[in-house]
């Protein structure tokens, strides 16, 4: 195949307002507010459709970015899906960035969940002010000898049996045994 990826250049999400998320995300996740432009008419398409696009550094290459869209319907999610489905996961250094994070997360008043078990990766979770679920995790120490032990043959086994039953192969449940243990009080 000729086509191949690098890296993610950025991801887009929708937010209600481009100023809240920039001081949100500067306050509570201490991204740098990289770059912004505003058109009336969408490049691609050059229908007529305000908007403000932002962009915020995600570290080591990766943006997060914004589009504020005045003239549309008021934004919602796929209702069909569960919350915590569709995320942007950020990783941190280790796991006391993480709590170190939580804390100041619930210091600010966020409400978060976790930390959760993975088994190759420990997470919290929280919304933003637009409604978006995040993550922010750390890798488990141990995590190349869990990965390891999820074999080539045993992931396309797993999505084949997926495919046909549409219920969860076992292979892996190992990863979060310690998480889903309910013999722990």
């Amino acid at each position: 195949m000729a086509i191949q990826i690098e890296q993610i250049h950025h991801v887009a999400y929708r937010c209600k307002d481009a100023k809240q998320t920039v001081e949100w995300y500067q306050k509570n996740l201490n991204m740098n507010f990289i770059l912004a432009f505003a058109e009336d008419h969408v490049p691609s398409t050059k229908a007529f459709d305000p908007y403000m696009h932002l962009f915020l550094d995600a570290g080591n290459g990766n943006v997060l970015a914004f589009f504020e869209l005045p003239t549309q319907p008021e934004m919602g999610r796929d209702e069909n899906t569960p919350k915590w489905v569709q995320h942007i996961a950020l990783r941190v250094k280790d796991r006391d960035a993480l709590l170190e994070a939580k804390a100041h997360l619930e210091d600010n008043g966020i409400e978060v969940l976790g930390v959760t078990n993975h088994g190759i990766f420990h997470s919290i979770y929280f919304f933003d002010p637009n409604g978006h679920r995040l993550e922010l995790t750390y890798d488990d120490p141990k995590s190349p000898e869990k990965i390891a032990m999820i074999t080539e043959e045993m992931k396309h086994e797993m999505l084949e049996e997926w495919s046909k039953t549409k219920r969860a192969p076992h292979h892996t449940h190992f990863l979060h045994a310690e998480e889903l243990d309910t013999t722990k009080a």
